[in-house]
């Protein structure tokens, strides 16, 4: 059911997470961009927002519903996406490269280590 970069850590509600140094990059996966299908809308979170671990602060509208995009670690977003705006569908089309969402400055390292690795998530969502 798609791709699950061995790389990246991982929340139970589908968002990804690349370390890059003290920030980390964050997306939606290949599964959760397969079951929205077609991408439409975006509502990229403010730079500069503090939000905690697991609350919504992103979402997207696709030809089927509304989904919120939570902060899988708590911080500060310090730059987002802005090409989605004009072009949503590269979150389908590459979902862990130039679909990325934002970037954020992680308030608490240790949050990571609670996240899903490769496997965890594959056994999730039932590969």
């Amino acid at each position: 059911m798609g791709e699950i970069p061995e790389d990246l850590r991982y929340t139970q509600e589908h968002e990804w997470v690349r370390r890059d140094g003290g920030e980390v990059v964050v997306g939606i996966t290949d599964f959760a961009q397969s079951m929205l299908t077609a991408v439409v809308w975006v509502e990229l979170p403010e730079v500069g927002t503090e939000v905690p671990a697991m609350e919504g602060f992103a979402s997207l509208e696709s030809v089927k519903s509304v989904s919120a995009i939570h902060a899988p670690v708590s911080g500060e977003v310090v730059a987002v996406n802005e090409s989605l705006e004009d072009s949503p569908e590269k979150i389908n089309e590459d979902p862990y490269g130039e679909g990325w969402i934002c970037r954020m400055a992680v308030s608490h390292n240790s949050e990571l280590d609670g996240l899903l690795d490769a496997a965890g998530y594959a056994a999730l969502i039932g590969e």
